[in-house]
């Protein structure tokens, strides 16, 4: 996927590990990517309270010469349709305004998740479920209904499928695996440890993983292969597996 598409989602993707003067630099774009290309380097940091220095650290970082550069890569990627979308519904919202911005949060969301996908990662993902003897499905949290889904589904391909959202299960399923099987492993944040150590665990004893996640997160790493998901909103808070 084009860097440039996808800079809003990275920026999203990356706040924790940014350290506190960047992320405030973030924020501010994230909060309103068209008024950032507006900016100038000066305003940027006033708005973010921190130095101009610190701008071009925070561009630098992904990996763009200056601010100049990095405002281009905006309205780049804003023309492109790849906007971070964020419309919290309010307290004060009538019925007509609420129900528009759950459903343009869940197209929004579509399309982000879309534009990320990388073509060539869905191929690989496909090659591994077509040659696993056995696919287990594990989530946790509000992610559990996606595996159990996902068995339902997949066992119309009179395919050897199972679901579990219990944790002590699946640590049981994963360390008796064997080479041949598939975990597929749904994390929104992919920073639950305990689905982190089933991966570790199944991966040492041979099994692949293929994780549906959070880019770079741990569960990400932990995975044979991870097909990255966006994450708009504030997983901590509405969903936290």
């Amino acid at each position: 996927m084009d860097r440039v598409r996808n800079l809003l989602e990275q920026i999203k993707s990356r706040l924790e590990d940014l350290n506190k003067a960047e992320r405030k630099v973030a924020e501010i774009i994230l909060q309103n990517p068209q008024q950032a290309t507006r900016f100038s380097i000066a305003a940027l940091a006033q708005a973010a309270s921190v130095s101009e220095p610190t701008v071009n650290r925070f561009c630098r970082s992904f990996g763009v010469s200056g601010y100049p550069e990095l405002k281009l890569q905006l309205a780049q990627s804003l023309a492109s349709g790849a906007a971070y979308v964020s419309r919290a519904v309010e307290a004060d919202d009538n019925p007509e305004a609420y129900t528009q911005k759950i459903f343009g949060s869940a197209i929004a969301s579509l399309d982000s998740a879309c534009q990320a996908l990388d073509p060539n990662l869905i191929s690989r993902a496909v090659d591994l479920l077509i040659q696993a003897r056995q696919i287990h499905f594990f989530g946790l949290g509000a992610s559990a209904p996606v595996a159990l889904d996902a068995q339902h589904k997949f066992f119309r391909f009179n395919l050897a499928v199972t679901a579990h959202a219990d944790v002590l299960m699946q640590r049981m399923i994963a360390s008796v695996a064997h080479t041949g099987e598939l975990f597929v492993i749904i994390s929104y944040t992919g920073r639950t440890r305990e689905l982190v150590e089933v991966a570790r665990i199944a991966r040492a004893n041979g099994a692949s993983v293929l994780g549906l996640t959070a880019e770079n997160s741990p569960l990400a790493k932990a995975s044979t292969l991870s097909l990255n998901i966006p994450l708009p909103e504030d997983t901590d808070i509405y969903m936290p597996m």
